[in-house]
């Protein structure tokens, strides 16, 4: 079983991979930069959404290639990172939030793999699965995770206004951020498990009069090691064998497949 892991904001490398090589892996989308070695008994696979020096905003990440790639290499999991704004106040900077929803504001991104009428099931966007491990694996690390949360994906690179984070609350968003969308879309379509565990990096718009970006980088500077060993017990606990959905995802998705039955 390989897992993946994709570091957002201050997670570009992962150093605790034993016997790592970097590799580029060529699709039909572009290419995807990844590192590849194991982790206790498990083939872990990294990829930094941003690559090394944060070199791509969130609008310029090739995330078609990127899901590809992991699909490529036989991935059959994948928890990703991702850092962001507080849109609830019942969130703090430096807390970690188990996503479990998302609400997509984006406006210029390829959010499929096809171009023929295949409509996936997004009810439930995120592994329960995986949620679970991810929930076990604070338990035992007594690392707080907040259990849900909305994630609110944002076009960026600018940073939201005020008027739009009042809108995303009353929307029921807990969260704000760049990057799942369309992400976590392609793992489905795909048949990979996705989960996704949110650092509550700085407080959205309104709640403060200026973010300062110094702050967010200071922030998932102070809590990356704590990130990382949440996201390697994770790993640890992941079972073998997969017994959701995820799985089987475009079962039933094809329109014309169902036509002509």
């Amino acid at each position: 079983m390989r897992v993946a892991i994709i570091g957002g904001s201050g997670i570009y490398d992962l150093d605790i991979l034993t016997d790592p090589k970097e590799k580029v892996i060529e699709t039909e989308y572009g290419a995807a930069k990844v590192k590849m070695g194991s982790y206790e008994d498990r083939e872990v696979v990294f990829l930094a959404r941003h690559e090394k020096g944060h070199a791509l905003p969130p609008h310029k990440i090739n995330y078609r290639a990127n899901i590809a790639a992991l699909k490529k290499l036989g991935v059959e999991r994948i928890i990703g990172t991702t850092s962001v704004g507080g849109v609830s106040a019942k969130l703090r900077p430096g807390d970690f939030v188990l996503l479990d929803q998302f609400i997509d504001f984006t406006k210029n991104r390829t959010y499929t793999f096809y171009d023929d009428a295949v409509h996936v099931d997004m009810t439930h966007p995120y592994c329960p699965e995986i949620g679970k491990t991810v929930m076990n694996a604070a338990e035992m690390l007594k690392v707080k995770v907040h259990e849900k949360g909305t994630y609110v994906c944002t076009e960026g690179p600018r940073l939201e206004t005020d008027a739009e984070i009042k809108m995303f609350a009353s929307l029921g968003g807990d969260v704000v951020g760049m990057t799942n969308v369309p992400e976590c879309i392609l793992a489905r379509e795909a048949e990979i498990c996705y989960g996704a565990i949110a650092l509550v990096a700085n407080p959205a718009a309104g709640f403060t009069d200026k973010i300062s970006y110094q702050q967010i980088v200071e922030m998932t500077k102070s809590k990356g090691d704590e990130l990382k060993s949440l996201l390697m017990k994770s790993v640890s606990l992941i079972p073998e064998e997969r017994k959701c959905l995820c799985k089987d995802a475009l079962k039933g998705a094809r329109i014309g497949e169902l036509l002509t039955k």
